[in-house]
């Protein structure tokens, strides 16, 4: 995997991803889980590979 996710592409994905994370304690009824959607984030910024990146063919 070659990486094509960049410095300030990854540091965004961080500071998302941990806002979406506080979902999950913030706030109640179905929308909370949403939040899961954090790990992604934080996920695709630790290894700086994005599937969906990948398929539309940007690299930043």
């Amino acid at each position: 995997m070659t990486r094509n996710v960049g410095t300030v592409d990854r540091i965004a994905r961080v500071v998302i991803g941990l806002a979406l994370l506080s979902m999950l304690f913030l706030v109640e009824g179905e929308m909370r889980w949403f939040g899961l959607l954090g790990l992604v984030a934080i996920g695709t910024a630790a290894i700086g590979w994005c599937p969906a990146y990948r398929l539309l063919g940007i690299r930043t």
